[in-house]
């Protein structure tokens, strides 16, 4: 039988209240980059909306990565958290190639077929994250169909799942609507609404304050 999921503050969600101020650290470099490129003229560059969308879809993930290897110098046990930040850092490189992939395809990335670029920006790094989160509770499990329950009972991971599955549909309708990523600030706001990598800490935080971890007994 697995263990139910255990309540540790300082191993579990305690820990996502540290991974919160990063996404706005992410929005706000990737923010200002984009003003800035588009103030020297170079509103549609290619290499320049990479960076942007880099900054804003997954700058978190470089802050989340440095915590992730910050909790491990510190000797502290593995956690969920610990495991969520190294998904995210290591699923940094997937848009790259979807980007570069479909340029060279002859996607039109300023249009509708498009759609999914900032997608890949914005979440690829979320879905390294769910699956790492499953394979850090997997490893805690007597089984997979275990892990899998353990991974529905944790308010982060279910979070991260649903924002997965909705945000290119937003995407995808906007860009019917006629949005188009046409300079590099637009590209900014594009990616940071697709970027909504800061509800699963949000959730974690909230849930965490809801139902705070029960002290262990006292020895008699």
């Amino acid at each position: 039988m697995s263990e139910p999921p255990r309540r540790d503050p300082e191993g579990a969600s305690g820990q996502f209240r540290e991974l919160v101020p990063y996404t706005l650290a992410g929005y706000g470099t990737g923010l200002a980059l984009a003003a800035l490129l588009d103030t020297v003229g170079l509103q549609r560059s290619g290499w320049a909306q990479w960076l942007v969308r880099t900054l804003a879809g997954e700058g978190e993930s470089v802050f989340e990565g440095l915590f992730a290897l910050h909790q491990r110098l510190r000797n502290r046990a593995a956690s969920l958290a610990e495991a969520y930040g190294w998904g995210k850092f290591g699923g940094m490189a997937v848009p790259w190639v979807v980007d570069a992939g479909s340029r060279l395809a002859g996607v039109d990335v300023y249009g509708v077929p498009g759609f999914y670029i900032p997608f890949a920006y914005g979440l690829a790094d979320q879905i390294g994250a769910n699956i790492a989160g499953l394979v850090f509770l997997r490893r805690r499990a007597a089984s997979w169909r275990a892990a899998l329950g353990d991974y529905l009972r944790q308010p982060v991971m279910v979070a991260g799942l649903v924002i997965i599955f909705l945000v290119p549909t937003g995407l995808l309708v906007a860009r019917l609507l006629g949005f188009s990523p046409a300079t590099q600030l637009r590209t900014a706001l594009e990616t940071i609404a697709a970027n909504l990598c800061w509800v699963p800490p949000v959730v974690g935080w909230v849930a965490e304050h809801r139902d705070p971890p029960t002290p262990p007994e006292r020895a008699a």
